[in-house]
């Protein structure tokens, strides 16, 4: 489960970007007959993100992802293709992840983040800042702090850099001490009690939390000395320096007592400043949430993302918003445009903004006058632009997907849209994908949904076929013109697949998405099953033959399907889902969101209990397989066990997959392997007949 928001028109002036492909060498040609999709293939593709445009704008970094099966986890290097398109090398070698590039204003450098040289074995170390000379040469570490670097960002000279850290745990100052004596290595101990005072005491990837927080450094680059600019009792994120060197802006909640809202806002800090961030400056006084600041590059303004209605919480239009660097009046700039802003940017010279907008199944780039006015679309149409940069010749980077093809890097020059990388080319080459349609239908009550139809790479109109129905994640949030590997392996099965944006997604409104507020269960089962009617009704789905299931909030909706419609479905898969809500409170990391949207427990019980769907169990008779990570705070296992439980108890067909130190997302590629094996598995013997899957030893 997470959470985002929108709603409205308005006229977009659209500017034709024409596109062209480089040329690039394929390293193996593709065959003459291309083949289905294969679960191999997911550990075959690679990962392409975020891409950063040297200051000259001539080179593009970036990151590339591998899995291995054989090693059993993933490795990211840093890469680096000509801007005017070309061969692209690596920057970072094989053996030790590297993340983060970031470029030295003079452009001759590359900054990242690694883990290595931890001693024994690198998983000992720390993530620090590293350096690498462009034109090549080894790798040279920057930063030697305590405790990890989570993120960090080149001063304007490129004398400093800022650092984000975590206050060190007890045995991070141990372990410092011990090595400043030179002493031998201090041998782990029983671990110490979790002591507990806040009101948010969990959270998803890092356990239970302590009064450790998050804040800005400050490095030197020429004397390696490291000051601390802010501090207190709350976490500090996203710095942003001002083009003078001389001032951070920051996002902070910084209320009385950040457990109990979300009013993160923007401050200003001096980035040389005595006193550990003492003197602040508040930038914005919005009581919803305010963060990603971007400064002007005269220093005067300072644009971020500002969720204006707090009371919505995530089913509030993330807006583009703008403040004097000294304070004042902020300016909403996109009120007209009722769709969630991304990463704002401003243009070299100041007069425009770019951010990306989610808006009816696309994600795409935008710009918008500083001052105002109409949005324009720079990058736009049935694909989705995940991020950007800019250069300062006015070029754009732009990690850009489409239905067909994954995550790579493109360049958009004088209007000019290039494909910089060929990653995953060799092997798409080989490939067969179904085709996909952007679809539209009515709803129960007549309100308009659109959703994602794949079919079978060898689709016969003539056909009936078996169908997934597959809700998405949030609530909030929206399936998009983008490569998804899931869908495309169950069309390379004979599957037709079913993805709905119902209401309670993003990239339609904010009433659209506030619809399902403390409703869960209503208006977006309907939705989805409007879907499953018009692809019944077309001709395409076989009625007989019906599967659903989900991810997160995704199994959320799934565990309203099985228990609201009967036999209809022959199979489920409910993924990281929450059934008894009241379970979850205190138990998972949304303490503050339930309250919010729900009320407190035992003052809104029947509300709890009205949309829970444990508390109709007894009407599954759907075969449902559960799923979950061990360690999941996001979504506990919990709640997969006590479904299973009851449907075990009830004598339902039913299983229950429990993948050991997981957490919300599934990480390691051989539970992952294991994962796609089930979902074939499961869906092929209840809804295909197909023999039951061997037991996995």
């Amino acid at each position: 489960m997470n959470r985002r928001i929108l709603f409205a028109t308005i006229l977009l002036s659209l500017s034709a970007a024409s596109i062209v492909v480089a040329q690039a060498p394929e390293k193996t040609p593709a065959p003459a007959a291309p083949r289905n999709l294969t679960i191999d293939d997911y550990f075959q593709i690679k990962r392409v993100q975020d891409p950063q445009i040297s200051p000259e704008g001539k080179w593009v970094a970036y990151t590339v992802t591998s899995l291995s099966l054989k090693d059993d986890k993933s490795e990211k290097q840093v890469w680096m293709v000509p801007a005017a398109g070309g061969e692209a090398v690596p920057m970072t070698a094989k053996g030790v992840s590297s993340s983060h590039p970031r470029w030295s204003p003079d452009g001759k450098y590359l900054a990242f983040l690694s883990a290595r040289g931890g001693g024994e074995k690198d998983d000992d170390a720390k993530s620090q800042v590293w350096t690498l000379n462009r034109n090549g040469g080894e790798a040279q570490q920057l930063t030697e702090t305590i405790q990890g670097v989570q993120s960090f960002e080149w001063s304007p000279k490129g004398d400093r850099i800022v650092l984000v850290l975590q206050d060190p745990t007890p045995e991070e100052l141990e372990a410092a001490e011990a090595k400043e004596k030179r002493i031998e290595k201090i041998k782990p101990k029983t671990p110490r009690p979790y002591v507990i005072d806040r009101l948010q005491f969990k959270q998803d990837y890092v356990g239970y939390l302590d009064r450790r927080r998050t804040h800005l450094y400050v490095v030197d680059l020429a004397s390696k000395k490291l000051a601390q600019a802010t501090s207190g009792d709350y976490d500090d994120a996203e710095p942003a320096w001002s083009p003078d060197g001389r001032f951070l802006a920051f996002a902070s909640n910084r209320s009385n007592d950040p457990d109990h809202n979300f009013n993160t806002d923007i401050w200003v800090v001096a980035a040389d400043n005595p006193d550990k961030g003492m003197s602040l400056l508040r930038l914005t006084t919005n009581p919803g949430h305010d963060d990603a600041p971007a400064w002007s590059p005269d220093g005067k303004w300072v644009a971020y993302v500002s969720q204006t209605d707090a009371k919505a919480l995530d089913y509030a239009t993330q807006h583009l918003a703008i403040v004097s660097a000294q304070g004042g009046a902020e300016k909403v700039l996109t009120a007209k445009l009722d769709r969630n802003v991304i990463r704002p940017q401003f243009s070299a010279d100041g007069k425009s903004i770019y951010f990306l907008f989610e808006d009816d199944g696309e994600q795409s780039l935008g710009s918008i006058p500083a001052g105002g006015g109409d949005v324009t679309r720079v990058i736009a149409g049935k694909k989705s632009v995940e991020s950007f940069a800019l250069g300062q010749d006015g070029a754009i980077a732009a990690l850009i997907s489409e239905s067909a093809i994954p995550n790579e890097v493109f360049g958009l020059h004088s209007g000019q849209l290039r494909k910089l990388t060929s990653t995953n080319d060799a092997l798409m080459a080989q490939i067969r994908l179904g085709d996909v349609e952007y679809v539209k239908f009515k709803s129960k009550d007549g309100t308009e949904v659109a959703g994602f139809l794949f079919k079978p790479p060898a689709y016969n109109p003539e056909m009936k076929y078996p169908t997934l129905l597959r809700p998405h994640g949030g609530p909030v949030g929206q399936y998009e013109w983008s490569f998804d590997f899931t869908a495309q392996l169950f069309a390379a099965n004979g599957y037709v697949v079913l993805q709905p944006n119902p209401r309670g997604s993003s990239g339609y409104g904010q009433k659209f998405s506030q619809a399902i507020f403390a409703d869960w269960g209503n208006k977006d089962y309907d939705d989805v099953i409007a879907m499953v009617d018009y692809a019944v009704a077309k001709g395409i789905a076989d009625p007989a033959r019906l599967g659903v299931g989900g991810w997160s909030y995704g199994g959320i909706m799934t565990n309203y399907v099985i228990t609201k419609s009967g036999d209809r479905f022959k199979a489920a898969v409910s993924g990281a889902s929450e059934a008894l809500y009241v379970t979850n409170y205190g138990h998972d990391h949304y303490q503050k969101l339930w309250e919010w949207e729900l009320g407190l427990p035992w003052q809104a019980r029947a509300l709890w209990e009205k949309i829970s769907p444990y508390n109709q169990v007894e009407k599954i008779v759907t075969p449902t397989l559960w799923m979950g990570g061990e360690k999941d705070w996001n979504v506990p296992i919990i709640n997969s066990e006590q479904m299973y439980q009851a449907m075990k108890r009830l004598g339902r067909t039913t299983q229950l997959v429990v993948y050991p130190g997981e957490h919300h997302g599934i990480a390691k590629p051989s539970y992952l392997k294991d994962r796609f094996e089930r979902y074939l598995g499961w869906f092929g013997q209840h809804i295909k007949g197909e023999a039951p899957p061997k037991p996995v030893e």
